[in-house]
């Protein structure tokens, strides 16, 4: 009986586009994951990938994206839960992924997220993809929350930036990780609003977050991969070509060790 490859996809916004450089590596060697679990653009990537996009597809859909694509204000930030509303974002995702539903995909996946109500962590393993995808990657602050039952979803990568454990709990056998935000404590020169400010922030929880997720779940993961992110931003999505590329490169030099593991 061979062994259950599973995927787990990390946040990393314009980064997380090295995520499609990773699974284009492993096709050309002929691996393919039995389950992915995604967080964020890990969740964008591996949802899309799950539901049957190709790599070709996924490329294709972050090459021709624009910021001016992604952001739509909410009008008075003050009193509302996030500057941009997220609804371009939805309609993209519905756009490309369709109304499938996780019991529709190809590949079993789920995705996380936070409830800012309860302040936990939520798996999302049912209902429309796109939907759970898009409450995944709810930048907090940048985009509103999404409604799902009684919770108030935000991005997962706030409590978990890497879901391993989940990917674990898909009953895979073996588990690679893919970080690609493990640099983003590098020092920068200056932060020149309040937007820059949260953002910054948010890079300086996932620097810390690394560390402590490649601790505390070392029993669920055998392969924690980190590509050469340096220089790159991932809130600019004019980096997502670079990432990608980084992300193959990177991942042809490791995808012996992943097929080690599955021996």
């Amino acid at each position: 009986m061979s062994k259950k490859l599973g995927l787990a996809l990390g946040a990393g916004g314009a980064r997380g586009a090295a995520h499609i450089g990773f699974l284009q590596a492993l096709e050309e060697e002929g691996i393919v994951p039995d389950v992915i679990a995604g967080c964020s653009m890990g969740a964008v990537v591996g949802g899309g990938y799950a539901a049957g996009l190709t790599v070709e597809e996924l490329l294709s859909s972050v090459r021709e994206l624009k910021a001016i694509d992604l952001l739509d204000p909410s009008g008075m930030a003050i009193t509302k839960l996030g500057i941009f509303k997220g609804n371009k974002i939805r309609k993209i995702l519905l756009n490309k992924f369709g109304d499938v539903t996780f019991a529709d995909l190809k590949i079993p996946f789920v995705c996380v997220a936070v409830d800012i109500l309860s302040g936990r962590l939520t798996v999302l393993n049912d209902g429309v993809v796109a939907e759970a995808v898009r409450a995944s990657s709810a930048i907090p602050t940048v985009f509103c929350p999404v409604k799902r039952e009684d919770k108030l979803l935000i991005d997962g990568g706030v409590l978990c930036r890497v879901p391993v454990k989940q990917c674990k709990d898909l009953g895979a056998d073996v588990v690679v990780a893919f970080d690609v935000l493990s640099n983003t404590g590098e020092r920068v020169e200056k932060v020149p609003n309040i937007v820059q400010k949260v953002l910054r922030v948010f890079d300086i929880m996932d620097y810390n977050q690394n560390g402590f997720a490649k601790r505390d779940f070392k029993n669920c993961y055998d392969l924690w991969l980190e590509p050469p992110m340096e220089g790159l931003n991932q809130y600019n999505v004019k980096d997502a070509e670079r990432a990608y590329e980084l992300g193959y490169e990177y991942s042809k030099a490791h995808t012996g060790e992943v097929k080690a593991l599955l021996a």
